[in-house]
């Protein structure tokens, strides 16, 4: 499909999608939005696709809303546009599920099966730094400038970051990112515990298409979707739930393909191929 903000491509099993207004730090639009949307919900059904990356192009990732977009936001246009957005989706009830617990303008994200990991390779602010909380992992560029920049634009914690940021990083650094809206980088965002890795800008795409490698190739594909929907759904349950779903699922997994292939590669010494099934 041709895309007018992003670009895709698809190799070896791991879907890049790279936001692409370069001369604008890659500014989040409302065409962006939908096209993002677009290529991960398709990935989450194609499967020959087992891992998804997403960057961005030039020197950022996504510098925040373009602002010529918030300056046509009349009173209460935002808030009724954000009231009216996500919910669940069609598609099979596991996903409606995480959809139903995660409303709003990015929950696809956790109900797609696929993992997704956000290659932050520049500026990263605002509803871009949102986006990155629902990719399932962060890697950056150590040089990277972050920033929440709500409070510094007279807005407040949106969609889903006053939930998402405290459970990632701890409540006292989630305030004071919120509050100061201050930029910090790359290492301290690994050191606070936003992103899995900060790295040396040459370092970054190698070793995130290496994770990427790894999901695609050595991994049960059936394996990640489940334990992901585990994960997500674990926020909204009693650990004697979380408990008991783990156990039905334990006994699904024993009855896969992929689980009779996962003990016979190992026996056999060789790697494994993973049918998602």
């Amino acid at each position: 499909m041709s895309y007018q903000d992003i670009l895709t491509s698809t190799e070896d099993g791991i879907l890049t999608v790279t936001l692409n207004r370069p001369d604008k730090l890659n500014a989040w639009t409302g065409q962006m939005q939908d096209e993002v949307k677009d290529a991960i919900m398709a990935a989450g059904e194609d499967d020959s696709v087992r891992c998804i990356v997403v960057t961005g192009a030039g020197r950022g990732f996504c510098a925040g809303a373009d602002m010529a977009g918030l300056q046509q936001i009349s009173p209460g246009g935002e808030a009724a546009e954000a009231a009216t957005s996500g919910g669940a989706a069609n598609g099979d009830a596991a996903r409606e599920d995480i959809e139903s617990l995660y409303p709003g303008r990015f929950g696809y994200m956790y109900a797609c099966p696929k993992p997704i990991i956000a290659a932050i390779n520049g500026a990263c602010a605002g509803i871009g730094l949102i986006f990155t909380l629902y990719a399932d992992m962060r890697i950056a560029s150590a040089d990277a400038k972050f920033t929440t920049a709500f409070a510094q634009r007279g807005l407040i914690a949106e969609h889903g970051i006053a939930w998402l940021l405290p459970r990632l990083v701890g409540e006292a650094h989630a305030l004071d990112l919120l509050f100061t809206a201050r930029v910090f980088r790359g290492e301290e965002a690994e050191r606070v515990g936003l992103v899995n890795r900060a790295l040396p800008a040459n370092e970054l795409m190698p070793h995130v298409m290496d994770v990427a490698g790894h999901l695609a190739t050595q991994v049960s594909p059936r394996s990640v979707a489940v334990m992901k929907r585990q994960i997500r759904a674990s926020y909204f349950q009693s650990f004697a739930r979380s408990l008991e779903v783990a156990d039905q699922e334990m006994a699904g997994s024993f009855a896969s393909f992929d689980f009779k292939e996962g003990v016979d590669s190992f026996v056999e010494k060789r790697p494994p191929a993973f049918e998602g099934r």
